[in-house]
């Protein structure tokens, strides 16, 4: 069965208009909450201070026969002057409490009279984190300029490659990918407290690199069936373009996702939101080299009237020469 894109490319517009704008509301409202104050929820990495994450010893006796009540962490955390502090409950037994900085006396005390109202906590479980405010400033903006940097790589390179307005649809396809992915972390952030780490970053880098190397292997079969035959519709030949190549990219993606779902599952904590990010990105990167950097140019095509055989003749002869 042979797979339409063109025909069906206000659906796909509009599928994807509605996820980002969903994004950006969730991303104004936690900007807008005090307890959050960014558009994700930013991790101890971005903001620094003191993440005290410490589970019960379930092997005491009838240490975890209650589940832990998070007003009583409230009140307790109230006591110690850390009222202000973001706690989380995680898997009924464990709990993650991030906080301004602590120093090693301030940590103790806390744990202490957390133990005395919610049970004795395993010592091989506990972990403290600390981080300075200016090296989350320093994480932020390098994250951000390698990712301006990388943008800008790419952009020159499909220019070079193909040409300008093949290179300005796949960029508006990274970027439809990037928009996606921090939109969704900062839904989960609001309904589930999930946190956008220095790992963030990384992913985001990752994903423009899978996403552009998708619309990659599509451009090029546009190209080289333009060259093949010229005289057919700009339409038709981007469908041709992307059944051709649509098996490879299930195929490629797939392979992936089965990857990155079993680190999300048995990765442990480090790795669970960054094979989150990943998963995310990587189906919305097949997604939009399909449904969006194609219908896009099949779009621009049409708009200004040109004519694709003549213009990448021309760009293909000027290279040779």
């Amino acid at each position: 069965m042979k797979l339409s894109i063109n025909k069906s490319r206000s659906l796909w517009w509009t599928i994807s208009s509605t996820i980002i704008l969903i994004g950006i509301v969730s991303m104004v409202i936690s900007w807008r909450n005090p307890s959050i104050n960014a558009p994700l929820r930013p991790s101890l990495d971005f903001v620094g201070g003191t993440r005290l994450q410490v589970e019960r010893d379930c092997t005491k006796p009838g240490n975890c026969d209650k589940p832990i009540d998070i007003n009583t962490v409230r009140e307790v955390a109230k006591s110690q002057g850390l009222g202000d502090s973001s706690i989380q409950v995680v898997e009924n037994n464990g709990l993650s409490i991030r906080t301004k900085s602590l120093d090693v006396e301030q940590r103790t005390k806390l744990q202490n009279a957390l133990t005395e109202k919610i049970g004795a906590f395993d010592p091989q479980k506990t972990r403290n984190d600390t981080v300075g405010p200016t090296l989350g400033r320093q994480l932020f903006t390098s994250g951000l300029l390698a990712l301006l940097v990388s943008f800008l790589g790419i952009a020159v390179y499909m220019n070079f490659r193909f040409q300008l307005d093949y290179a300005i649809f796949a960029i508006v396809a990274l970027f439809h990918d990037i928009l996606v992915t921090v939109g969704m972390f900062s839904i989960l952030g609001l309904v589930a407290g999930v946190e956008a780490d220095s790992l963030f970053i990384v992913a985001l880098l990752t994903i423009t690199g899978f996403s552009v190397n998708d619309t990659v292997v599509i451009y090029d079969r546009i190209r080289e069936t333009i060259k093949t035959d010229p005289q057919r519709p700009i339409a038709d030949i981007v469908d041709d373009a992307v059944n051709q190549t649509l098996t490879r990219s299930i195929n490629t993606t797939l392979t992936v996702l089965l990857s990155l779902t079993s680190i999300f599952l048995f990765g442990g904590e480090t790795l669970r939101n960054f094979s989150l990010a990943l998963i995310i990105g990587f189906t919305m990167g097949a997604y939009s080299s399909i449904f969006i950097a194609s219908t896009l140019l099949i779009w621009w095509r049409e708009r200004t009237g040109q004519s694709i055989a003549e213009s990448i003749d021309t760009s293909a002869s000027s290279q040779d020469s």
